[in-house]
């Protein structure tokens, strides 16, 4: 999808028409939104490392890591480009870089205050491999006396695969949306926009992923519905090119 960039215009469509226009309709137009060879974050990341190596960490800098953060580059990724960055394009170009970059990201990393009225839980290690992002779990019941309940918490940009709650009969699940901000969406249908007080019924046998938004944090109770029958089968990742479109 073709990003709409009007900077070059606004700027500078009086003084340099022609560097207004290729800005807009070249840079941003045709070459940023060509998402089919690489992504958007992925083109943010060669941005960032490209601008610090020649030390312009100016307002197009700035810019830029505001993007990088907008598709879906995290604190802790941004910190560990500019390190690595810093042994080829120079230690004084880092710090400079550091200093812009602590501005833009300096609500993003601290978990205190994520996960809503009932915490934010664990690290869920145990489906990790199921979820592109950091995700935390705070179990609320046990599922051996009772249904299953718990908190599932997604930090930015984190989403689980696309995966099916099976079941022969009953089954499904609810979710219960308690903080933040995130997407639900079933295979063949548009994603929806979830906060808190959304309230989600998911049913059985139906192919289904959610998560965060990319800018933020979000929590959800997962209620799993008694059935038979059941089984959960997680397949393929949610790719950058359907998450960033949203």
């Amino acid at each position: 999808m073709a990003i709409k960039q009007t900077a070059g215009r606004n700027q500078l469509g009086d003084f340099a028409p022609k560097f207004a226009q290729l800005n807009d309709d070249v840079l941003f137009g045709e070459v940023w939104s060509r998402e089919d060879k690489l992504s958007l974050r992925d083109r943010s990341l060669v941005t960032v490392v490209a601008l610090m190596s020649q030390g312009l960490t100016d307002d197009s800098f700035k810019y830029h890591l505001m993007s990088a953060k907008a598709n879906g580059i995290t604190k802790e990724e941004i910190a560990e480009i500019i390190t690595h960055a810093a042994f080829y394009a120079g230690w004084s170009k880092a710090w400079a870089a550091f200093h812009m970059a602590k501005e833009i990201y300096k609500d993003d990393n601290s978990k205190e205050g994520h996960g809503g009225f009932f915490g934010l839980g664990d690290p869920n290690v145990n489906f990790a491999k199921y979820f592109i992002g950091n995700s935390y779990l705070k179990p609320l019941t046990n599922p051996k006396e009772t249904v299953f309940i718990a908190n599932v918490t997604f930090e930015p940009s984190c989403r689980n695969n696309w995966h099916i709650h099976h079941a022969a009969k009953g089954g499904g699940q609810i979710i219960l949306c308690v903080d933040g901000e995130g997407w639900y969406q079933e295979e063949g249908k548009p994603a929806q926009s979830l906060k808190p007080g959304d309230v989600v019924t998911i049913p059985a046998n139906v192919k289904h992923w959610h998560g965060a938004k990319k800018d933020n944090w979000f929590s959800h109770l997962a209620v799993e519905c008694p059935g038979e029958g059941i089984s959960n089968e997680w397949c393929e990742p949610v790719s950058d090119k359907e998450y960033y479109n949203l």
